[in-house]
C-alpha cells in the first residue's frame, strides 16, 4: 500500500517513511532519530509516534528480532497483518516475502482454536545466497 492511499500523512510520518523506503535495511528507531534531528526531531517519542502509524497504515514492518523497522517492500500487498522475512546474519541484508500456502496453515488454525490473530511476522534467521557462496 502507498501513502496515496492513506490520508495526508504528517509531517513527521513522511520523513521516518522516506528514511526507511531510502535506507539499505532495517533502522532502528534511535538510527532514524539520528538520521532526521536536521529535520527537528529531538526525541525518540516523536519517531515512535510516526513509526506507531506507518506500522498500523500498513507502510513499515516492525522485525521483532531486531527491534527495527523496514518500509514495507510490497507495494500491492493487502494483508498488512502478515509478514515475513529473511534476515541474513553474516550481512544484514532483509528480504521481505509472503509464504502464502504457510499463512493459509496458520489461518486454518486459528480458525479451529477459535484464536483471534491480530498480527504474524515471521523471521527466518541463516545466512544468505551471497554470504553462503563466500563461505571457504
Amino acid at each position: 500500500m502507498t501513502a496515496h492511499a492513506h490520508p495526508e500523512l504528517t509531517k513527521n510520518q513522511s520523513l521516518v517513511f522516506g528514511s526507511l523506503s531510502d535506507a539499505d535495511g532495517p533502522l532502528t528507531a534511535y538510527a532514524i532519530l539520528d538520521l532526521l534531528r536536521e529535520n527537528g526531531f529531538r526525541a525518540p517519542l516523536q519517531v515512535y509516534r510516526a513509526l506507531d502509524k506507518l506500522v498500523e497504515y500498513g507502510m513499515v514492518h516492525r522485525l521483532e528480532s531486531l527491534n527495527a523497522f523496514v518500509a514495507c517492500a510490497h507495494s500491492g500487498c493487502t494483508d498488512h497483518g502478515t509478514a515475513a522475512f529473511a534476515i541474513c546474519e553474516k550481512c544484514g541484508q532483509v528480504s521481505e516475502f509472503a509464504p502464502d500456502e504457510v499463512m493459509r496453515l496458520l489461518k486454518d488454525w486459528t480458525k479451529a482454536q477459535e484464536f483471534s490473530l491480530s498480527r504474524t511476522t515471521i523471521e527466518l534467521r541463516g545466512t544468505c545466497r551471497n554470504c553462503s557462496s563466500l563461505a571457504p
